[in-house]
């Protein structure tokens, strides 16, 4: 996998990357994977009556972070410095 970027980007509820500080050569394709999650995440809570609005994740070489927005999510990615 190629290491993740530092950045955020605006993800709708359709799948859409709608606004985007990542780098340019990094694959699209590989962020809207990354951001599909975070509306799935957020969508199935909704569904289930759970209040999340905010979903963090911890890897060993990066946190990724998302934000519920109005359907879709706000993902802000931040590559773990060794």
């Amino acid at each position: 996998m190629e290491k993740l970027p530092s950045g955020s980007f605006r993800i709708s509820a359709a799948g859409e990357i709608s606004a985007s500080t990542i780098p340019g050569g990094f694959p699209k394709e590989t962020l809207k994977e990354i951001g599909v999650m975070f509306v799935q995440a957020f969508r199935t809570a909704q569904e289930q009556g759970i209040p999340l609005k905010e979903l963090n994740l911890d890897y060993a070489g990066a946190k990724i972070a998302g934000r519920e927005a109005r359907g879709g999510a706000v993902v802000f990615l931040t590559p773990r410095k060794f």
